[in-house]
This record gives structure tokens, C-alpha cells and sequence, in this order.
């Protein structure tokens, strides 16, 4: 454990993912960038009943046999598996090498907003229909939030600073800037950084269903246009599912060994509304607050965000109260800076969509390309947001990624550009 030092610079040097729109960095980026969204009719069980509300953001062709051996698949939900693979896919594409000699230099910090539910509503069916002898002796341990991050400490062999973030749609914004906070701390040299989540179950859409939060379709325009954020017919989120990772490193460090760097997290917040469990504060005054302190605590003037991806779900009142904080934050930039609204799509990935967006954010930033948001059509005036609808170059020379989640959580995390010095 080396001293703190709170002007030690991080960076990302690697990342992983399991998507809806992709299962690895190319798949993604393109995309991304093509326009192809995820979001089709939901085929893990029957969704008629739940008519108009039957699409969501499914993964495909997943194996996790390429990631995991079969009494880990076997005992393992989900949610474990995509973390993993990112996690491992991450690794290797940082470069980042776990030996006897630096693996207590180096953390996990993963979360998930509900962990292993599906396995809790699987043994609590087997118990009703086989009794006690049903019910796996193994549960317990792997349908916790904090099951994906042991999980990966085990097969990645990294034993530092090691624990797992929870605060709802907020959870994987929190988690990489808890893990820059960790290397800043002299904690460890590199983190395992990220979030997953398995939300599609039944009765959790059912859920969200009778929350009045799930958006439907355009009508005619199919399954793809349900998400439509800061549209003025927005009519609600569409779920989604899947993870992501990434490898935070110590500056010196990558350096050191000649890693590629994505971008730098110059900047984090974190704040709480204090308000209400379900709906965001009036004037999005909690968002605001992240937003500002992240970019406070990295020195970045607001004048230099030129992109930001939000948390964008397409419901009515938390785009408009997202719109007001960039807003309050920004002034009369906020109706300038291009809006990159991902979860157009992908649905919204609950507590991995931070991870998973912040991905997204460090690609755009990488590549000095704006991705597109799909289905907007006419940004409502109440929102005043300049959505990029289009896929576009840009100079980009710091970007924020920023969500909220249920019970007022709200994360930022600003990324700049690496160029090298």
C-alpha cells in the first residue's frame, strides 16, 4: 500500500462488455456508430400478457463457457457471468498481467443494483415444489450484490482493495470512481472496475410495469423506437440487460509498461437527492450536484465538456428534470453541448448501465466520434437539450457520463482525452 496522494493521475487502459448491441469493443463501436440498436421483443418468457410492454434489451450469443468452467456456470446466475467475461475481457485488453508479484496491487470494484435475484425466486420455486432438499446449498453465496466481485477476484487472482457498489441505475458510475478514489489512495496500483445486471425476470417487469416507468413503441415504427429520449412522445424506459468492466490504472504505471490509454477519469461526484425513492428531485438538483463536483474535483471548467452522455432513460419526468440540471450546471451551454443519449440503443441496464455508458463515453472519446441517438425525433422544448441525432466527429476534449438511480442516488464521472502528456 503505497501513500495517498490526491494528485495522482488514473486512467483506462482497458475495458470489456456484454451488451445488447454488442459483446466486445468493435461489435459495440459499430454500432454505436451505425445506428444499431438492441432492443427487439423479449424472448427469456412469454411477454404477450404484458402487451404493449413486451420488448426489452436482451444479450445474444453469449457463451459463458468460453469465460467460465461448467460448477461455476452451473452455480452462477447471469449477472456473474457477463461480469465476469468483461471483467476478464478488460483484462486482456489492458495489457494488465496479475502475478504473485503485483496482485495485492491490484482491486475490484463491482457492483449490481439487486445481485443474484433470479437465483433467490429459482431455489424459493424449488423449495415450494421438491422441499429443502431442492434448494441449492450455494445460493446463498452467489446471489448477493457482492457475488460477481468475489467471483472475479477469484478467477482474475487480484486479492487488494476489493469490495462492490450498490446505488440502483447509479451503481457503475459509482463504481469507477470509487476505484480511481482507491488508486488515488494509494489502496492499489490498478482496479477491476465496472457493474452488471440481470433485470429481465418476470416479475420484475411486472414491476417497473405497474410503476408506470416502461415506454412502448412508436406506432408503426416497431420494436426499436419504444426508447426515444428527450423526444417530445417520449413515453417511458425499455429494460436492459449485460455488463461492463474496466482496468483503472495508476498513470505511472500504464506508462510504465507501454499501455494503451482510453482516456482519463479527471473527475467524480456523487450526491443524493434526499427526496423521494422513485422520482428525481424537481430541477434535478441532486444530478446537478454530481455533475458539478466531478467536474470541481477534476479541475475541468464547464466550458470544456464537449459531449455528454446522461442517463437519458425516456421517461417524461426524468428527462426533463436531467435536462434542467445540465442546465443549472452548464447555463447557456447546456442547450450547445451535443447529448449522446445511449440507452436509445440498449435500454436502460439498471445498475450496469454506468459502466456500460461510461464505455461508451471513453470510446467517444477515444475515437473523437459522437454517437448518434436513435428514434429522437422532435427534442421536447421543455428539455432544450442539443441531442446529437446523428453519428458525427467532433473535437472532444473531456467528456461526462452521469446517472441516477432509485432512491435519489445520483453519480458523475468526467473523462478527458488522453494525449499523451
Amino acid at each position: 500500500m503505497r501513500k495517498p496522494d490526491h494528485t495522482r493521475r488514473v486512467v483506462i487502459t482497458g475495458m470489456g462488455i456484454v451488451s445488447p448491441i454488442g459483446n466486445d469493443l468493435g461489435s459495440v463501436w459499430s454500432s454505436l456508430t451505425e445506428g444499431r440498436g438492441g432492443i427487439g421483443r423479449i424472448t427469456h418468457w412469454d411477454p404477450s400478457p404484458y402487451t404493449p410492454y413486451v420488448i426489452a434489451g436482451e444479450v445474444r450469443n453469449f457463451d459463458p463457457a468460453a469465460w467460465l468452467d461448467a460448477k461455476s456456470i452451473r452455480r452462477t446466475g447471469p449477472e456473474i457471468h457477463w461480469g465476469v467475461a468483461s471483467a476478464k475481457a478488460a483484462l486482456a485488453d489492458s495489457g494488465l498481467e496479475i502475478t504473485d508479484a503485483n496482485r495485492e496491487e491490484v482491486g475490484v470494484v463491482f457492483g449490481s443494483g439487486a445481485g443474484g435475484q433470479g437465483l433467490f425466486i429459482e431455489n424459493q420455486m424449488a423449495w415450494k415444489e421438491k422441499g429443502t432438499k431442492g434448494v441449492a446449498p450455494t445460493f446463498i453465496a452467489h446471489g448477493l450484490v457482492d457475488s460477481t466481485s468475489g467471483m472475479i477476484a477469484i478467477e482474475t487472482g487480484a486479492v487488494g482493495h476489493n469490495l462492490a457498489v450498490v446505488s440502483a441505475c447509479a451503481t457503475g458510475t459509482h463504481a469507477l470512481g470509487e476505484a480511481a478514489e482507491a488508486i488515488k489512495r494509494g489502496d492499489v496500483m490498478a482496479v477491476i472496475a465496472g457493474s452488471t445486471e440481470n433485470p429481465l425476470i418476470e416479475v420484475a417487469h411486472i414491476g417497473f410495469m405497474n410503476m408506470r416507468g416502461l415506454g412502448s413503441p412508436r406506432d408503426g415504427e416497431g420494436d426499436g423506437s419504444a426508447c426515444r429520449p428527450y423526444d417530445v412522445d417520449r413515453n417511458g424506459f425499455v429494460l436492459g440487460e449485460g455488463a461492463g468492466a474496466f482496468i483503472v490504472e495508476d498513470l505511472e504505471s500504464a506508462k510504465a509498461r507501454g499501455a494503451k490509454i482510453y482516456a482519463e477519469v479527471v473527475g467524480y461526484g456523487s450526491s443524493a437527492d434526499g427526496h423521494d425513492m422513485i422520482q428525481p428531485i424537481e430541477g434535478g438538483a441532486g444530478s446537478a450536484r454530481s455533475i458539478k463536483w466531478a467536474l470541481q474535483r477534476g479541475s475541468i471548467d464547464p466550458s470544456e465538456i464537449d459531449v455528454i452522455n446522461p442517463h437519458g432513460t425516456s421517461t417524461p419526468v426524468g428527462d426533463q428534470r436531467e435536462a434542467a440540471a445540465i442546465h443549472a450546471v452548464f447555463g447557456t451551454r447546456g442547450a450547445q453541448i451535443p447529448i449522446s443519449a445511449t440507452k436509445s440503443l440498449t435500454g436502460h441496464l439498471m445498475g450496469a448501465a454506468g459502466a456500460v455508458e461510461a464505455i461508451f463515453t471513453a470510446l467517444t472519446v477515444h475515437h473523437q466520434v459522437i454517437p448518434g441517438t436513435i428514434n429522437t425525433k422532435s427534442v421536447d422544448p421543455a428539455c432544450n437539450l442539443n441531442v446529437a441525432l446523428e453519428t458525427r466527429p467532433a473535437t472532444i476534449r473531456a467528456a461526462v457520463s452521469s446517472n441516477v438511480g432509485l432512491g435519489g442516488h445520483n453519480g458523475a464521472i468526467v473523462l478527458r482525452r488522453w494525449e499523451g502528456k
